[in-house]
């Protein structure tokens, strides 16, 4: 594969000495147009990657809040064509900015394997995150994708050995995603000494970037792990942060400024070069 705007988004992080803010919205949550709002101003308001839930009704890896935004999204209509849609439209005005889907295989099998990776690129998706397929299973959608141009990015886990992480990385691109606790989306934090060392290991295995995610909500939280990962991703405290929005009632472009408030507040916490940390 030629360089990805993953690829060059990561090369200009290292050339700024500091890691990338990774930010998780589901796509259609609260509704259509309140998400492409705030999926069109997370890059202003601090995100240099952004990771696009793909709304699924049985999110196995995902805790309550994902869950509840994915089917708060489906009831309002949501759907793999309206996801590359939200996509197609933020590419008009940003051109730079790499965006993933993350999700689950059934629905892109439901929508056809080739025919999803067709429209994926058409609409701008730089790459894809497909929990629930093991690299003994690359031939369904790891490998379409690696030849038709799309990153396909793997995680691992605390419990990824390395006599397992070599075949986890085995077609891995653009960056490795750590999983830094043992369970589902939005549970406990993690343990920053315990993630430095996994981040090391890894290191160890790949030239591959390696970001962090799950079990982080807080802006010192980023701060912290973005001392040893090259990306942090927050998603459960933002879609969160959409859903008590959508509480109180506010109005969609409400919902869009609070959300982009909040965002350029953990985006702090790698501004900053890794040597002055």
């Amino acid at each position: 594969m030629s360089a990805s705007r993953i690829d060059n988004r990561f090369a200009a992080l290292r050339a700024e000495g500091r890691a990338g803010l990774v930010a998780f919205i589901t796509a259609g949550d609260p509704e259509h147009e309140t998400s492409f709002e705030i999926l069109r101003g997370l890059p202003a308001a601090g995100a240099d990657l952004i990771e696009l839930g793909m709304p699924f009704s049985d999110p196995m890896a995902d805790g309550p809040s994902i869950q509840a935004a994915g089917l708060q999204a489906l009831k309002n209509g949501a759907s793999q064509k309206r996801t590359l849609e939200l996509v197609r439209r933020f590419r008009k005005t940003d051109a730079i900015t790499p965006v993933v889907l993350m999700g689950y295989y059934n629905p892109i099998y439901r929508y056809g394997v080739a025919r999803f990776i067709t429209d994926a690129l058409a609409a701008g998706v730089d790459g894809l995150i497909v929990v629930d397929l093991p690299p003994e299973e690359d031939s369904e959608l790891c490998l379409p994708s690696l030849r038709g141009g799309l990153n396909f990015i793997r995680l691992a886990t605390p419990t990824t050995d390395d006599a397992r992480l070599p075949v986890v990385l085995n077609n891995t691109s653009g960056f490795v995603y750590y999983v830094s606790i043992t369970g589902i989306t939005g549970a406990a934090g993690a343990d920053v000494l315990l993630v430095n060392e996994a981040v090391t290991r890894i290191r160890g295995h790949t030239a591959l970037p390696v970001a962090v995610g799950f079990g982080i909500k807080t802006a010192a939280q980023v701060a912290q792990m973005a001392r040893c990962a090259d990306a942090v991703v927050v998603g459960t405290a933002i879609v969160d942060r959409i859903a008590a929005a959508r509480k109180a009632g506010m109005t969609s472009a409400a919902v869009a400024r609070d959300v982009h408030e909040f965002v350029t507040g953990l985006a702090a916490g790698v501004r900053r070069k890794r040597e002055t940390a």
